[in-house]
């Protein structure tokens, strides 16, 4: 009876589209828009050029989100990259993606989000001068700790964060845009002509802006990692893209616009928290409520980053690529808590060494590796198998053109300015091996992981979670 009763716990389908809207264009909406326009200006080195680098981010977002959204609609189950690779390549090609976004990709970008939150909601407390490092990455862990608590908890309550999240940001992001034009109008812009000067075309330089610009698109892809949450997912998740991909798109240049009438390239280039800076050139004295708003923003991000990193953990382990007890669910929650509370754990570890630029170069570089074997899956199973059957479908322009994106965002920096970093990436992803042959392929010390996951199971309340296809 006890068998029968944890095969049914399963995951509900609680996102409607407007959950999964805000989920897509809440995440998207973070840290990004308020803390990496001045990296991508300095990276490139005009004001034209930097716009440019949003409107083709935005572009390739779009684009890989619709091939995502046909991954989604034919491979209707939860993981995102992990189950798509796995699904169309096998076994030990989606164990790299598993243990890549385990350990790198996703604590890498809940600890860049989390710094974000932090250095926004200590700074009105110091004005004159940098928060300590000390103070930022405490205010991190509690915003880390706080989320993941909602997580756990409920997906309702996590959810709700989402959409209140996505309606004070976008009431921060209009301020923002309707200063910029009240700005415009007077005639008191900072930048008038000459957008172009000083550009910089190097292969490096372009694909560095890139990275801070896709950045702050970061979350395109969250749907496709919580598909058997998602009701009715051949209907859901291309529309939910299709309306949140080009709102936020469209925003993103209109705060640019704004940020650049405002002050010069000089002073957004040198700038610490650009959204403060305009807040204190165009509000004055009430500058600091774009802190707070900014802060509010990276906050709404962090959740929607959380819930979708927690399901890439659940669905590897249920595949048998991670420890059994992280592919349960707690009995009466039906949240995939212990993967939620290994999700904290990395992401706090990846917190203590990190900072925002650096973490942000180094998440890029490995996410958009994996996104081209994603995409390039989606083209076999065009040319291979057109007999799927395929609620939605984009033309097979759309994948190679984003491939060719992926590709020049792996290579354009490596090839035109070689750094180490790039060699100890590429060696960390290799290094699974080290993990699959002997824990996964031979299935080595059964024995004491049943011991551990029996203890674990019963000290969390958690049982085996079933498939909601």
């Amino acid at each position: 009876m006890a068998e029968t009763e944890t095969e049914r716990i399963q995951l509900k389908r609680e996102l409607g589209l407007v959950s999964a809207v805000s989920l897509v264009a809440g995440t998207m909406i973070g840290s990004g828009i308020f803390m990496s326009p001045q990296f991508v200006l300095s990276y490139i080195g005009s004001p034209g050029a930097s716009l440019i680098i949003w409107a083709l981010s935005g572009l390739v977002v779009m684009l890989g989100a619709l091939s995502y959204a046909e991954l989604g609609t034919i491979i209707k189950e939860s993981g995102g990259d992990f189950i798509y690779i796995l699904r169309i390549y096998g076994q030990f090609p989606a164990f790299f993606v598993a243990f890549t976004f385990l350990l790198v990709v996703k604590p890498a970008s809940i600890a860049a989000i989390s710094l974000s939150f932090a250095k926004y909601a200590v700074a009105p407390f110091y004005q004159d001068c940098s928060p300590p490092q000390l103070i930022v990455k405490c205010a991190a862990v509690a915003a880390i700790m706080v989320v993941a608590m909602a997580n756990i908890l409920n997906v309702r309550l996590a959810m709700r964060i989402q959409v209140v999240f996505l309606v004070a940001k976008l009431f921060a992001l209009m301020v923002i845009v309707i200063g910029g034009i009240v700005i415009i109008a007077q005639g008191n812009v900072a930048v008038q002509q000459n957008a172009f000067d000083g550009t910089n075309l190097g292969l490096s330089s372009i694909g560095m802006a890139f990275y801070q610009g896709l950045w702050s698109f970061a979350g395109w892809y969250n749907l496709n990692y919580v598909t058997e949450e998602l009701k009715r997912p051949e209907v859901n998740l291309p529309r939910a893209v299709i309306i949140a991909i080009p709102m936020v798109t469209m925003l993103y240049l209109l705060v640019n616009v704004s940020y650049l009438a405002v002050m010069t390239p000089r002073e957004l280039m040198s700038s610490n928290a650009v959204a403060v800076t305009w807040g204190n050139k165009v509000l004055g004295s009430w500058g600091w409520v774009m802190s707070i708003a900014a802060a509010l923003s990276a906050f709404g991000s962090l959740n929607g980053t959380f819930f979708s990193g927690g399901r890439v953990c659940f669905v590897a382990a249920r595949e048998g690529h991670m420890p059994d007890i992280l592919s349960m669910a707690h009995v009466n929650r039906l949240t995939p808590s212990p993967a939620l509370i290994f999700t904290t754990t990395i992401s706090l570890l990846v917190l203590i060494p990190g900072d925002f630029q650096s973490i942000v170069n180094f998440f890029s570089f490995t996410a958009w590796f994996f996104y081209a074997i994603t995409l390039s899956g989606l083209l076999y199973l065009k040319i291979k198998k057109p007999e799927l059957p395929r609620p939605y479908r984009v033309p097979i322009v759309i994948p190679i053109l984003v491939i060719i994106a992926a590709i020049f965002l792996v290579l354009a920096p490596i090839i035109d300015n070689p750094a180490i970093e790039y060699l100890y990436v590429t060696l960390f992803i290799f290094s699974g091996v080290l993990v699959y042959v002997p824990f996964i392929h031979f299935k080595l010390c059964p024995g004491l992981l049943e011991k551990v996951t029996v203890f674990l199971q019963l000290f969390l309340e958690v049982a085996p979670a079933d498939k909601n296809l």
